[in-house]
């Protein structure tokens, strides 16, 4: 294993991509590929610079220590939202990608195995999954929602470079199995949440309500549930049970019953097998109904 080195940590992560099917999922990751490429490429850092892992619905990036983390986060904030909105303008609703983003910095070593080591990378990631960020993503319009870890704030964000203000950010506490994590929300912290978030969830949970692809963890909107209106059908009266309803049925047994601008007047008695009698009135045309 090599020893330590400090790196900056990029790492985005695709919103329910496993409720896609292998077609759109193969789309997805390409896209994921392009919007972080880009982003990189816009903040001056080139493939020299960074050395990529794949994890499937997610990308992690090392970045030397020496790219400048400012430029980093300019085009995350700027260009990423801006790439996403342009790339899911023309994608179908099953096909749109939202992200969740983690910038963090800390000490990585690389084992014989070129697996990544490093409790700062483990941190990072616990972030990037926390249901803090999740919810973040969810509750708002962008398809973007990003999180820095304690380090970078301090080190970067709060000197309010041009580009990355530091009002925008807010302290969050994300409870890990690696102990409470301080870190700061780009954005609106997520209403209900206090500033805290609870336990990482799995990739493929989802609550009730809440519609798999398009609006990712968006919930769904609910069925409008059965309302009684006035067209609504009767159970049919006692002796009938069985027969086809006759349509709606309409209780005339006394005032007056409009049909469509006309009105019944005078004595009336249930429709079904009753009498009508007085005066009957269809739109303009008044006809005198007569007693049999």
């Amino acid at each position: 294993m090599t020893d330590p080195v400090s790196r900056t940590i990029l790492l985005l992560d695709i919103e329910r991509f496993s409720d896609r099917d292998d077609v759109e999922q193969a789309y997805l990751r390409r896209m994921l590929y392009d919007v972080t490429d880009r982003a990189l490429e816009t903040a001056g850092i080139d493939e020299t610079l960074r050395m990529r892992a794949d994890r499937g619905d997610s990308v992690m990036e090392l970045i030397d220590a020496n790219a400048p983390v400012t430029a980093l986060l300019r085009a995350l904030l700027t260009g990423v939202p801006e790439q996403l909105r342009a790339v899911n303008r023309m994608a179908s609703r099953s096909a749109q990608i939202r992200l969740r983003g983690v910038v963090a910095g800390g000490y990585v070593a690389v084992d014989r195995h070129d697996g990544w080591v490093g409790s700062d990378l483990n941190h990072a990631c616990r972030l990037l999954d926390a249901a803090l960020l999740r919810a973040a993503l969810r509750e708002r319009a962008d398809d973007f929602a990003l999180c820095v870890s304690d380090a970078v704030y301090t080190g970067v964000v709060r000197h309010d470079h041009v580009g990355v203000p530091a009002a925008d950010f807010h302290r969050v506490t994300v409870d890990s199995k690696n102990g409470p994590l301080t870190a700061w929300l780009h954005g609106p912290v997520p209403d209900g949440s206090g500033g805290r978030s609870g336990a990482s969830q799995d990739h493929g949970d989802r609550g009730a309500g809440e519609a798999p692809g398009g609006s990712g963890d968006r919930p769904a909107p609910a069925a409008p549930a059965p309302q009684d209106g006035p067209h609504q059908s009767r159970p049919a009266p006692a002796g009938h049970r069985g027969a086809p309803a006759p349509g709606p049925v309409f209780d005339i047994s006394g005032g007056t019953v409009s049909f469509g601008g006309g009105y019944t007047a005078g004595d009336q008695h249930g429709v079904s097998g009753g009498q009508v009698t007085g005066d009957v009135v269809m739109g303009s045309k008044t006809e005198r109904s007569e007693r049999p």
